[in-house]
């Protein structure tokens, strides 16, 4: 009998994993920055609970962990979306305008794909990292041979990773929410003189499980961003810019790398992504080519090479650009662009189909060719919101009174467009996932449409509870409750290059010479490639200087930590099996702190109090050493654990 796949069931599964990841994900991009992919966990989890159905099968777990990849990267579209809320454009996010953003780019992100499938993935020797490792999740809890049986228990044992994960980061969260232990520990000193500096760590175990994921050669490369922002660029232009009388030495250290050394960093971050969309050009246009040669040739009638049918593809496109095109009108009408609505809807639609498309393609390579995690998606949107604002700007002169609705505008098209952009950076790994497990894409492509409406249906409810409990960096925060805002900081970039294209006030000064950081960044990492080296990502230092020290220092503890526990992994029997219990473990880390952001966000509002749990005042004496223990703790708790089950695993294989 041949396997159930696209069920009813397994799409109501994988809603509701969706649901619980995109809220997670949420909550740590407006943190640090970073999302993760939900792909493997989620493949974790329906074979845990699949496996009590008798009919189940490896297909129908495919399925949903296709739908929960989702929220794995819709959830990305907060790069962009609470930009309108940072200019103050919105106070909150309205929820059909959220949705239909999020739904009509989304939907785009996986049509889009759909004619890259033969060139990009069947024909390709793409590796696609994340997509190869999700199918042998899926392989490995399958069993030897039938289909739900979990012989060698570690479909069990991942879920077991996941909850162990979860609870102990959750668990360091809420004892840090209480008061009794502190989440950071924050000093600020004098460099010489005249200059200054400061750090900021936070004793975050989602982060460390964000830097366990992206790997030593991404964070070297995030340490190299915080020595060059705190170790020399602050040092420098605080002695360059003395503070004046009566300003503190905090306060004058975290302005100037909030109103230049961030800006440092936009510009090595955008000389980076340029560098890397210039090196992509060749093969994106060769997949494109083989896509168009692909296309001409009569496809198979074996439904494991069969996609949705052209009229679905060509319909779907038409209902979101129709979608895209009701958005931006009505925007554009309810402001004092209404004269001009027309004209910016025009250029609106094509920019979303042409602009699309082509990101599509190159995100969709990307995520082939270093995985979706570590795709340079900022990158992409850093450039879409210039290009956006710039033509947006050669049709309507901006004057003092209409610079605001530009602004806002500008965000609002680079949302869907961005919204297509994460999901066609997800796309095509699910369905390198497909091909390698034996799966319809057609069936994959209906399911991650439902992933895309799930993930899009959770994400204004969420990004309304934080802004109302934190709040983001640089908006007006009007009744907010909690004292420190959310960084937000793809979105803050992201608002003050629109800001700064359509006013035409940019600080170039500081943009150049992040540039030119980024030039000989580049070089390094050139240099380091061809002697084969441990590479330096030019795109991870721009964010290392950009982002504040507390969102980045614990992701760099976790890159060395996943580097010293591969090096214990690949000494086992079964390296690849501790590899995916160090991953999942990893992953329920950032799901467990994550999920109690959320959860305390609701408190903070319920209860109209900053620290709703709080048992002790905010200064009290040990909290600092306890966080510092507890942290500590847990870690050396977990990866113990997991280098017991290896042992235990290698025990079991040698009987």
């Amino acid at each position: 009998m041949k396997p159930r796949e696209l069920t009813i069931r397994g799409l109501i599964l994988g809603a509701l994993i969706t649901t619980i990841f995109t809220a997670a994900n949420v909550y740590l991009g407006l943190k640090v920055g970073l999302t993760f992919a939900s792909s493997i966990p989620a493949a974790v989890i329906s074979m845990a609970i699949l496996s009590a159905v008798k009919d189940s099968s490896i297909l129908e777990n495919n399925i949903v962990q296709t739908v929960a990849s989702a929220a794995g990267t819709l959830s990305a579209i907060i790069f962009v979306l609470p930009g309108l809320v940072i200019v103050g454009w919105w106070t909150g996010f309205p929820f059909w305008q959220s949705f239909l953003i999020c739904v009509s780019g989304g939907v785009l992100g996986v049509l889009f794909t759909i004619p890259l499938r033969r060139a990009l993935v069947t024909t390709s020797d793409l590796p696609y990292p994340e997509g190869v490792a999700a199918a042998e999740v899926l392989k490995v809890g399958s069993g030897t041979r039938g289909e739900t049986k979990d012989e060698t228990g570690e479909a069990r044992e991942g879920l077991v990773a996941v909850i162990l994960g979860s609870v102990a980061s959750a668990g360091l969260a809420v004892a840090t929410a209480t008061r009794v232990a502190a989440a950071e520990v924050t000093g600020f000193f004098r460099v010489g003189a005249m200059a200054s500096s400061g750090y900021n760590i936070a004793w975050s175990l989602a982060l460390l499980g964000a830097g366990h994921l992206v790997g030593l050669s991404v964070g070297m490369a995030m340490l190299t961003g915080l020595i060059i922002a705190w170790a020399i660029a602050v040092p420098i232009l605080t002695s360059m810019q003395p503070a004046a009388d009566g300003v503190a030495l905090a306060a004058h250290t975290l302005a100037i790398w909030r109103t230049q050394v961030r800006f440092i960093g936009a510009g090595a971050i955008a000389a980076a992504a340029v560098y890397t969309l210039a090196t992509l050009a060749k093969p994106v246009v060769g997949g494109l080519v083989s896509t168009l040669a692909a296309s001409r040739t009569k496809a198979s009638g074996d439904e494991r090479d069969r996609d949705l049918a052209p009229g679905w593809i060509l319909a779907l496109t038409a209902v979101c650009l129709l979608v895209a095109a009701w958005l931006a009108f009505t925007f554009a009408r309810s402001t004092v662009l209404a004269s001009s609505a027309l004209q910016l809807t025009l250029i609106a639609v094509p920019f979303v189909l042409l602009g699309g498309f082509l990101i599509a393609a190159i995100c969709g390579y990307m995520a082939g060719l270093i995985g979706a995690s570590n795709s340079p998606i900022s990158g992409v949107g850093i450039l879409s919101i210039v290009l956006c604002a710039s033509a947006l700007i050669l049709a309507v002169s901006p004057t003092p009174e209409t610079r605001p609705a530009l602004v806002a505008f500008a965000l609002f098209v680079t949302a869907i467009v961005f919204a297509c952009a994460t999901i066609s950076n997800d796309n095509l790994q699910d369905l390198k996932t497909g091909q390698l497990v034996g799966a319809s894409p057609r069936r994959q492509q209906i399911a991650l449409i439902v992933g895309v409406a799930a993930g899009a249906s959770v994400i204004p409810w969420v990004l309304n509870l934080l802004a109302k409990a934190y709040g983001f960096a640089g908006a007006a925060n009007v009744g907010v409750i909690a004292p420190n805002p959310l960084p937000a900081p793809q979105a803050t970039l992201i608002s003050a290059l629109a800001q700064g294209v359509i006013g035409g006030n940019l600080d170039w000064k500081m943009l150049g010479v992040g540039a030119l950081v980024g030039v000989g960044l580049i070089l390094l990492d050139t240099t380091l490639g061809a002697m084969k080296k441990l590479r330096i990502p030019p795109l991870a230092v721009g964010i290392g200087i950009y982002l504040p020290m507390s969102a980045t220092f614990a992701v760099v503890v976790g890159a060395v930590l996943s580097h010293w526990y591969d090096r214990r992994a690949h000494s086992m029997p079964d390296p690849a099996r501790a590899d995916r219990l160090g991953t999942l473990v990893a992953s329920g880390l950032i799901v467990g702190e994550s999920l109690w952001g959320v959860i305390n966000a609701g408190l903070i509002v319920g209860f109209s109090k900053d620290a709703p749990i709080g048992l002790v005042a905010e200064d009290f004496g040990p909290a600092p050493w306890l966080g510092l223990l507890g942290f500590i703790g847990l870690v050396i708790w977990l990866y113990g654990w997991m280098l017991r089950r290896s042992a235990a695993a290698r025990a079991m294989r040698a009987t």
